[in-house]
């Protein structure tokens, strides 16, 4: 897929007119000037200069491949000595399998809490405890990946506080930062609750028919629970392990929220913790290393791919398309009736999400020129934030040049195509509720 969407764009540098809005530095970023739009000299990628590009992308997505592998090594270890195995089937055995769905519906908000409050790829690490949890249960790793990656994406996506889309927009509007928030919020609580709802309804039918689950088949191999629940104990090096990799996740929090951590910060102190954790584990170092290599070659797939996605971004910059794209956005939706071009402008910013998935590098990009276009069209700065938001936000359920998206698949071990299988449904469930929140925005005068 991500093949025929890199070739796909590399056609198009030669269909479309090259183009570019001048930009001046706000803050230390590059943001686009309106009305500034001008074609250039086309420069269409060639065959050669798009495997040329290849390199280029993987160099972009350097951060993200390696957070995920820090994150595989850490996890290494953990699961060599059976750290995250005891204290999941000890956890499941306490709170007793009857009260599974609603640790489902916990998991699924605890996810979301961790996507609106720390951000996407930071979170990689914590993906393994929902796949744990969720088989222990007797679910299956593509409800694993519902539970803690569609909680994780749809939270971040549409939370009141994101600081690379609203905190971006609000900046380009000159708009107190987060303000608007309650409707936001309720937009958030209400989208991750439908897919609470979802993952349960889902779970039910793997209780009811386990052959009709999506995740048939799939490899469990060391995320499975190995024996009965009530077998399950945890040592007293299982407990100081644990301790370790939650004192990690602390000092991730803190870094985050004190200390300005981006994903190196957050890479290093993985490793530091696989670094104590291998010290006192008891492992030798044979045993050790083999575990680490192991978990290395099983990230190596989604790491590939995440290197492929940043590839998209790389042939978009060098054919001079991407201005192009957003400036055509800005041409269609000129002269709507304003409820269709706030809803128009949601699904043009997700055909574009397709193609650029920063959000922040999306908000640079298009709001500039999307504001000034929402007031002509009467739609205040907020609905048009809103409105971009939405499209960046929920489309990243399915957006395969998405890093972070592949890489959390990746440590799920779900494959791509029944991941769409699962999530597409809900994300057209989603749409429809963020489309009537965006219609109610209008109908307030949301300001």
């Amino acid at each position: 897929m991500l093949f025929a969407i890199i070739v796909v764009v590399t056609v198009l540098t030669y269909l479309l007119p090259a183009g570019l809005y001048e930009r001046i530095e706000v803050g230390g970023r590059l943001r686009v000037v309106p009305d500034s739009y001008a074609e250039v000299a086309p420069s269409p990628v060639g065959f050669f200069q798009m495997f040329r590009a290849f390199p280029e992308g993987y160099r972009l997505a350097t951060p993200v491949i390696f957070i995920c592998l820090a994150s595989a090594l850490m996890f290494s270890v953990l699961e060599r000595t059976r750290t995250i195995e005891n204290a999941v089937g000890r956890l499941v055995f306490r709170m007793g399998t009857e009260r599974s769905e609603l640790l489902l519906v916990l998991l699924t908000f605890m996810y979301a809490l961790l996507g609106v409050m720390v951000g996407y790829e930071n979170n990689i690490a914590t993906v393994p405890i929902a796949v744990v949890v969720v088989l222990a249960l007797g679910g299956d790793l593509v409800l694993a990946a519902g539970v803690s990656l569609g909680g994780m994406t749809v939270a971040f996506g549409l939370s009141p506080i994101n600081p690379y889309t609203v905190g971006i927009g609000h900046d380009i509007a000159g708009l107190p930062l987060f303000s608007g928030w309650a409707l936001r919020s309720v937009l958030c609580f209400g989208a991750v609750a439908l897919t609470a709802v979802y993952n349960v309804r889902y779970y039910r039918r793997l209780l009811t028919d386990p052959d009709s689950g999506i995740g048939r088949g799939l490899d469990t191999t060391g995320l499975a629970l190995s024996q009965p629940l009530a077998d399950y104990r945890v040592s007293a090096r299982n407990w100081w392990l644990l301790g370790v990799f939650l004192a990690g996740l602390g000092a991730v929090l803190f870094g985050v929220f004190r200390l300005g951590f981006g994903i190196n910060e957050i890479s290093a102190v993985f490793l530091i913790v696989t670094l104590v954790c291998g010290l006192t584990s008891g492992l030798s170092a044979k045993v050790f290393s083999e575990a680490a290599l192991k978990s290395i070659a099983e990230m190596a797939p989604a790491t590939f791919i995440i290197g492929m996605a940043a590839t998209v971004k790389v042939i978009m910059e060098q054919g001079q398309i991407q201005d192009t794209i957003s400036y055509g956005l800005a041409q269609a939706l000129d002269g709507l009736p304003t409820y269709a071009s706030a809803v128009g402008m949601s699904i043009g910013q997700s055909g574009i999400n397709l193609l650029i998935p920063s959000g922040s590098g999306q908000a640079l990009a298009t709001l500039p020129v999307m504001i000034p276009l929402g007031r002509a069209l009467e739609l205040s700065p907020q609905i048009s934030i809103l409105a971009f938001q939405i499209g960046d936000g929920v489309t990243n359920l399915f957006n395969p040049s998405l890093g972070g998206l592949v890489a959390m698949l990746g440590v799920c071990r779900v494959p791509f195509d029944r991941w769409l299988r699962f999530i597409l449904p809900l994300t057209g469930v989603l749409l429809v509720w963020a489309w009537l929140g965006l219609l109610v925005a209008v109908a307030i005068g949301y300001s």
